[in-house]
């Protein structure tokens, strides 16, 4: 593995050192969001081709990122990012909604997170897959973080009275589950639908899984 270079701490044509970082770590993102997520992938995607694509050095790579596995994880987690806030904005601007519209509405904005570009889907559901030890603990820990705010959100309904009182703990696993694995499978052309069609169907799953209390 090679060492990474020293970062330089000065400023440069009017810019701070961390702002010179953040913006080339970000146009290494950039590039490897278009390479792993529409072009040849990651497992086949070299650090000299990322740097060309981001039309950066080795050096500066190296001074970013030790591994083209660190862009992966790093891409991972904005992709994820980029789609917790599109929940998190939905559930803000549906408190209060009925139960049945506030749940589609979310989700239909995490959906619509991921499907605004289909490279976001590719990064989440295919290319981190069986990567690493280390990638599998993250795709993991992201898709705990998901269950949780399902969990999280089922208690609240349980609460305001619009949920059976139970434990759904399991349901949200099972639905972050089939969600992962069902827009994995469409993305990887294996499922013959259109995106609405799988977005609905996920959606009814959701709101069967936080069924109204009798």
């Amino acid at each position: 593995m090679q060492a990474r270079p020293k970062q330089s701490t000065g400023r440069y044509a009017g810019k701070a050192a961390t702002e010179r970082h953040a913006e080339r770590r970000q146009k290494f993102l950039d590039a490897a969001l278009q390479l792993f997520g529409a072009g040849p992938g990651y497992r086949t995607t070299t650090v000299a081709a990322l740097c060309e694509a981001a039309g950066l050095s080795t050096r500066q790579f190296y001074e970013e990122f030790r591994t083209l596995e660190d862009v992966l994880a790093a891409l991972h987690l904005q992709v994820n990012h980029w789609a917790e806030s599109a929940v998190v904005e939905a559930l803000a601007g549906t408190e209060g909604r009925p139960f049945a519209e506030r749940y589609d509405s979310v989700f239909r904005a995490y959906a619509a997170s991921l499907a605004s570009d289909p490279r976001r889907i590719r990064i989440a559901f295919t290319e981190i897959v069986g990567v690493s030890p280390r990638m599998d603990e993250q795709r993991l820990v992201r898709r705990a973080r998901w269950v949780e705010l399902i969990r999280t959100e089922a208690a609240a309904a349980v609460h305001r009275g619009e949920a059976a009182d139970r434990d759904y703990r399991i349901s949200a696993a099972a639905f972050i589950g089939s969600v992962n694995g069902l827009l994995h499978d469409w993305a990887a052309g294996w499922v013959d639908a259109s995106l609405n069609e799988i977005v609905d169907e996920l959606v009814r799953l959701l709101l069967a899984l936080l069924r109204p209390a009798d």
